[in-house]
């Protein structure tokens, strides 16, 4: 998929919103305006308002579209922005009373997707949630992107796509689909394998810009592309973490999270997700300097939530102390306060995720044949034998076991303690 050259010139861009009372709509248009600026855009103005329920043709209301279109003019904006997912009928209504292309949130969380992606299967979560989200909208899209010519929000299946029917875009969709579900097969079995070995792994998540690349660079030297934007990386990364205790992880970092993050996103970028659903122990990381910190983590923890991330420990990391004057008393044991950029806590968070982790060894009870006296002899040396009863079957055994080891007794294991 070929993405055009970015403009020269950054496009002049108006944000938009409904205040309906569900949230705090200006924290909102903030990160929106962060959002437009990774894409690349200059957010020249703002404009919202308080409404009972969003109006069926243009999301505003009439008055407010003649006001959007004269502030659209005096500013020389070249996009507008809305904060609400918008259907055909009101993008294509908008569009013709306001004179310049309007995009939505939605809409432009894919395009930053498509700057962000770097591996095969990113890119194709990339289309594959771009053709979902244009099926039912080719009627109100078709015009507005055909004359965009390269700015936001055109990135991805582009105008060629537009000019295909429906049934060429659901044959897309399957072709999509199927190819992830091979890509995910194939991580399933690595997946597995990492098990049957005892591979444990940390999953870094949370607000996106709270620090999570910079995190794992720092604890593992990973050079991961680590800006202050929303979604400077896309695919997760995994790198191996050596802990106190002398184990070693794996510690994988994710998409980052955000505020009202449509669901369809979160199914079409699961496989940069579900990292978390299979993990030992998520570092769930916050911007402790942030206002909205309390908000971003429960955005955290709720989507961890839809994940089906019940029974996972959690550790809270709050990054970027080193900006506080003073510190805040530690919140509890599942949490912990450190700087990403400077490392301090450091110590502090090892020693918890080593502490938090499922014990490197498991007690077992084993009938291993005589046959296989290398593997009872790598079990003395590894672990730590309890007790010996020689049999006619072979030797049987209770024992300490690194469970990272298991996957070789299969078959000889009669019980654990």
């Amino acid at each position: 998929m070929d993405m055009p050259e970015p403009l020269s010139q950054p496009q002049r861009v108006i944000l938009v919103a409904v205040d309906l009372g569900e949230y705090d709509v200006e924290v909102s248009l903030d990160e929106l305006q962060e959002l437009a600026s990774t894409a690349g855009a200059e957010v020249v103005g703002r404009l919202w308002q308080r409404r009972q329920e969003f109006d069926k043709a243009t999301c505003i209301g009439a008055g407010r579209v003649a006001e959007l279109r004269e502030y659209a003019k005096n500013l020389e904006a070249q996009l507008v922005v809305f904060d609400h997912e918008l259907g055909a009928s009101q993008l294509r209504n908008l569009e013709r009373e306001v004179g310049v292309p309007v995009i939505d949130r939605t809409m432009l969380i894919l395009d930053i997707f498509a700057q962000r992606a770097v591996t095969s299967e990113g890119k194709l979560q990339v289309e594959l949630a771009q053709q979902r989200y244009l099926l039912p909208r080719l009627a109100g899209l078709g015009e507005s992107l055909s004359r965009l010519g390269g700015g936001i929000g055109t990135r991805g299946p582009g105008e060629s796509k537009l000019e295909s029917d429906r049934r060429h875009i659901r044959r897309r969709i399957q072709s999509l689909e199927r190819k992830l579900a091979a890509l995910s097969a194939r991580r399933e079995n690595m997946r597995a394998r990492r098990k049957k070995t005892g591979q444990l792994i940390v999953a870094v998540v949370g607000y996106t810009n709270v620090g999570k690349s910079t995190l794992l660079n720092a604890l593992t030297g990973a050079q991961v592309l680590s800006q202050d934007k929303l979604f400077a990386t896309l695919d997760p990364t995994a790198r191996a973490l050596a802990l106190p205790d002398g184990r070693e992880v794996l510690l994988i970092d994710t998409v980052g999270f955000i505020r009202r993050l449509p669901h369809h996103l979160i199914e079409a970028f699961k496989s940069t997700l579900e990292v978390a659903a299979t993990a030992d122990l998520i570092l769930n990381v916050c911007d402790i300097t942030s206002p909205q910190s309390d908000e971003q983590l429960r955005v955290s923890r709720q989507l961890l939530l839809e994940l089906g991330l019940r029974d996972t420990p959690i550790l809270t990391v709050y990054n970027k102390c080193d900006r506080l004057a003073a510190l805040p008393e530690v919140f509890g044991r599942d949490t912990v306060l450190i700087s990403a950029r400077t490392g301090m806590g450091f110590e502090d968070l090892l020693a918890a995720i080593a502490r938090t982790l499922p014990p490197a060894q498991q007690q077992v009870r084993l009938l291993i044949p005589y046959e296989s006296g290398a593997l009872l002899a790598e079990l003395r040396r590894e672990g730590k034998v309890l007790s010996e009863e020689y049999t006619d079957a072979g030797t049987r055994v209770v024992a300490l076991a690194p469970k990272r080891l298991l996957y070789k007794f299969e078959g000889m294991l009669i019980g654990e303690s």
